[in-house]
């Protein structure tokens, strides 16, 4: 087992993407494996028979297989810019909005970007519905900087990747969007420097293979 946590990730991946910037954030050194989805390494499969990313696997060889759950560990451990604490609301109220992107707003993002893998789904239906949940976090940031205050947290980071992918969907019609909060909360996300320390690029990780450390400053 190694001595450090063991994580299995994909650059690109919005879960594996949040994952690694609570890991960050906390100071968190682990063992980095990048994998491609279209060939999962033995390794992956066998800590995580789901074969999804990411998946942490802690010294002790507990496995942990959800995103969410990996970065409460990594922020259990280690908290230094308040994230589970926000100066609104509290913790739980953080993780009902993130269980809203997760569920009906990825839902509505999938059949937007991926319209022939759901045939029987009206595109601009879909986009529809996740413009009206955009909608709501537009009003809660024309309120304050942050989704739940004065300082960035959870909710912040665990949303903002899968905001991202959506505004990559159709880059023309996210910025004719009447959401100039929401525009500049994402505009600001994407241009700091934590996002761009979890964003290097790594060559695929081999099974048998030493992964790369992944070592926060």
């Amino acid at each position: 087992m190694s001595a450090l946590p063991v994580l299995y990730s994909f650059r690109r991946c919005p879960y594996a993407m949040r994952a690694r910037l609570a890991l960050a954030v906390s100071g968190q050194r682990c063992e980095l494996r990048e994998v491609v989805l279209k060939a999962k390494p033995q390794g992956l499969l066998q800590a995580s028979p789901k074969g999804t990313v990411p998946v942490l696997v802690l010294p002790s060889g507990q496995v942990l297989e959800q995103s969410l759950d990996i970065m409460l560990w990594a922020l259990g451990q280690r908290d230094p810019q308040h994230w589970l604490h926000p100066s609104q609301g509290t913790q739980a109220e953080m993780q009902a909005l993130i269980a809203e992107c997760d569920g009906p707003f990825k839902q509505a993002l999938d059949r937007t970007k991926y319209p022939t893998r759901y045939p029987e789904c009206d595109p601009a239906y879909e986009r529809a519905q996740a413009a009206r949940w955009l909608g709501a976090l537009e009003a809660r940031l024309n309120e304050q900087p942050f989704l739940f205050g004065e300082h960035c947290a959870l909710a912040d980071m665990a949303i903002a990747p899968f905001v991202r992918q959506f505004a990559g969907v159709d880059p023309a019609w996210w910025k004719a969007q009447p959401w100039p909060h929401l525009q500049a909360w994402l505009a600001q996300w994407q241009a700091s420097s934590l996002l761009a320390s979890v964003m290097e690029k790594y060559p695929a990780w081999v099974d048998g293979e030493a992964g790369i450390t992944f070592s926060p400053a």
